[in-house]
């Protein structure tokens, strides 16, 4: 235990106030005879023995209250074990930063990060001299004590959100690690957040607990510059039908929007540009967003022209925070992709469910159809006429001959889609198992599987693969057990690089990937032609098949390179642009958000183009030849609306990301002068004393009244006259 006024200590012996005035003002009796009242005398005693003990008691008590004033004024502290309780002494302190977008938020005009810096500022003035400061953020960076407080100032100066913060745990583990370097034994951690859930509900932080665990003595300081009840309309991402468009299609938007401690109407405006044209307003919506709840807004474009184009939707009017306010999306509207089926003859037969599948006849008719398809039969096909289509689909493909199993091999190498639907005519097994076909094939034929009950289905398990992105959020999802097979062909080990994107039910590969070069194989191990019923391998294209359709369109979409033409991005990843099939990109101008051009160069034997300058949100666009038939490539940037979510982290968050250790909780100077004198000097024991000294003092006075109350009735007692005696 240690005193914040060690010397008000001597008022304790004011103690000694009480028992001289005790001893003092105590009445002298007066000795009298009085032979008739010896029984009185004998009683009086007995009376005088019990009221002194009642008088110590009181006495005890007053003492008592004296010692604890004393004690109070003195103001007594206890430390932990560890601590270092000079405060003169330099400190090792550790400012971290969350510079997270959301620090942008503002409240009476001030952001986030701004009353971080101004709160910083006034802590790095209260620091002893010669203390170590370090100062961290959310962006990567090396973590290093500054050369002295006026560098240290200059660094919070400096501070600016980050559109790609790193997880809270890397920064405090830098932060611990930094001051376990430091040779003073004073050592103090400032973490300055608004105290966000969504950057301090982390997965279990084994390695921050274990570096927090061998710094005892570290005093945790949480400076809370977060509002407790914010209010903010996040727009969301928009969901687009598609990224990729037919010119005859139309684009349908959702603008999700979540309110956070307000609501009421809002205007949704959507702006629309092409090439380098301004963006021009198309449309706007009114929405009624409920407080603390969520609605959305939803547009369609219709007739939009062959080309690249990019647009973004805003809300209008002002909140907490403005960059969630706009949001940006990219459509790519091009010609539909050319596909040769093959198949046996008849072919339009034979490929009829796959044909319709791909290229309905309503949507050949009023142009909505993202496949131009071209049905033959095996006499008819030549591998070298393929030049300009985008994929090859081969369905119930007979034993064909080395030469044009190789030159499909080529045609995939050089960056094409391949299709395989095995059926009854994959016989014999060693025409398949040969080199030139297994180049192509995922793994060697095994034989035909046969469940006569129909108790065989896909069982997609994993719905990570693109192919399968449309039925992630589907629920229930589709019923695949109604569709039943009734034979496959089981395989042998797959080549390497192959893998599984589907299976049966038992667990045999159904859809299988092999990449070949810049293109890949898709082998489907059951049959889709066309059979008359009782013959069929299976019933995916009949009942109501759609599962069954939008399988085969993500297949040939995957093929063709549509489903890695991915437009919509977060800050710091990698955006990976395809040119289309026969283009060779050498070089080309890519333009940033802020309107900066820059030429690059690109690796043509590459299937798609590498952009890792994704930092800030917008739109980027890539560009290469001429105005009319040059390459006019884009993608979109945007903030994840996680980064946007104030909702506040409870004690039990806190608690679990920091573990055993002690930290405290400030949002004002007067906290964090309270927590860091708690911290550097030790708890007081001023309330407890003042709520001891209360107590003390009530008793006393209870037992005073109790004790020197007059009887009952002595205002009417007569008295008794008595003679003097010499004493």
């Amino acid at each position: 235990m240690e005193f914040v006024n060690p010397a008000l200590l001597w008022g304790a012996a004011l103690v000694a106030v009480p028992i001289v005035l005790h001893l003092l003002l105590r009445q002298k009796p007066r000795s009298l005879e009085f032979p008739a009242l010896r029984l009185v005398a004998r009683r009086r005693e007995a009376n005088r023995r019990k009221l002194r003990w009642r008088h110590w008691l009181l006495l005890l008590l007053r003492c008592a209250a004296i010692a604890l004033l004393a004690l109070a004024f003195a103001r007594p502290t206890i430390k932990s074990s560890g601590a270092i309780a000079n405060q003169a002494l330099p400190v090792a302190a550790a400012l971290v930063f969350d510079t997270s977008p959301r620090m942008e938020y503002r409240f009476q005009n001030q952001s986030r990060l701004a009353q971080a810096q101004d709160i910083a500022h006034w802590l790095l003035g209260q620091l002893p001299a010669d203390s170590q400061v370090g100062v961290l953020e959310s962006s990567l960076g090396s973590a290093v004590f500054q050369v002295d407080l006026a560098a240290a100032l200059a660094r919070v100066d400096r501070l600016q959100t980050t559109w790609q913060p790193q997880p809270l745990t890397a920064q405090l583990e830098a932060a611990v690690q930094l001051l376990a370097g430091s040779e003073l034994d004073r050592k103090e951690l400032y973490v300055f957040t608004d105290l966000a859930a969504a950057q301090w509900n982390a997965q279990p932080a084994p390695r921050l607990k274990e570096l927090l665990s061998r710094l005892p003595g570290l005093g945790v300081y949480l400076i809370d510059v977060g509002q407790p009840q914010p209010r903010n309309l996040t727009l969301g991402t928009p969901q687009l039908n598609a990224s990729v468009l037919t010119p005859g299609a139309t684009l349908h938007i959702d603008a999700p929007l979540a309110a956070q401690g307000l609501g009421g109407s809002r205007t949704v405006e959507l702006y629309l540009a092409s090439g380098d044209a301004p963006p021009e307003k198309r449309h706007q919506a009114m929405v009624e967003v409920p407080e603390n709840g969520s609605a959305a807004a939803a547009f369609s474009l219709a007739g939009l022209s062959e080309g690249l184009h990019q647009g973004h939707l805003r809300v209008l009017g002002e909140d907490g925070i403005a960059w969630d306010d706009i949001r940006y999306f990219t459509v790519q509207v091009r010609r539909p992709w050319p596909v040769r089926i093959v198949a046996a003859a008849p072919e339009d037969q034979t490929a009829l469910f796959l044909a319709e599948a791909l290229a309905p006849a309503q949507f050949r008719t009023d142009g909505r159809a993202r496949f131009v398809c071209e049905t033959v039969d095996w006499e008819a096909f030549r591998p070298e006429q393929l030049t300009g289509d985008a994929a090859v689909c081969l369905v119930d493909p007979p034993p064909l001959q080395a030469p044009l199993w190789n030159q499909l091999q080529k045609y995939v190498a050089s960056g094409g889609g391949l299709a395989i639907f095995l059926g009854p005519a994959a016989t014999p097994l060693e025409a398949f198992n040969a080199a030139a076909p297994q180049e192509l094939l995922p793994a060697p034929l095994r034989q035909q599987a046969r469940w006569p009950d129909g108790d065989q289905y896909l069982a997609p398990s994993n719905l990570q693969h693109p192919i399968l992105a449309r039925f992630r959020n589907l629920d229930p999802g589709p019923p695949w057990d109604l569709f039943s097979v009734y034979r496959h062909w089981q395989l042998g080990e797959l080549h390497s690089g192959a893998s599984t994107v589907i299976t049966y039910r038992d667990g045999e590969p159904a859809l299988v990937e092999r990449p070949i070069g810049q293109g890949r194989t898709l082998t489907f191990t059951t049959s889709i032609a066309y059979r008359p019923r009782g013959k069929a391998w299976n019933l995916l294209p009949e009942l109501d098949s759609w599962p069954f359709v939008v399988l085969t369109n993500e297949m040939l979409l995957y093929l063709v390179g549509n489903a890695d033409d991915r437009l919509q991005y977060e800050p710091g990843q990698t955006a990976l642009v395809r040119p289309e099939r026969g283009e060779r990109i050498t070089s080309y101008l890519l333009v940033l958000p802020d309107g900066q051009r820059t030429r690059r160069t690109a690796d043509a034997s590459q299937a798609s183009i590498a952009i890792a300058e994704t930092d800030e949100p917008g739109q980027y666009r890539l560009e290469s030849g001429g105005a009319a038939d040059g390459f006019r490539r884009g993608f979109s940037v945007n903030v994840p609306p996680a980064q946007s979510d104030l909702a506040r982290a409870t004690p039990e968050m806190l608690k679990a990301l920091l573990g055993d250790t002690e930290f405290r909780v400030a949002a004002n100077r007067t906290e964090i002068n309270r927590t860091i004198a708690v911290g550097r000097v030790g708890r007081e024991l001023f309330g407890w004393i003042i709520v001891g000294l209360v107590l003390v003092m009530a008793l006393e006075h209870w037992l005073s009244n109790r004790f020197y109350r007059e009887p009952a009735g002595a205002g009417t007692t007569s008295t008794v006259p008595v003679p003097a005696t010499a004493s």
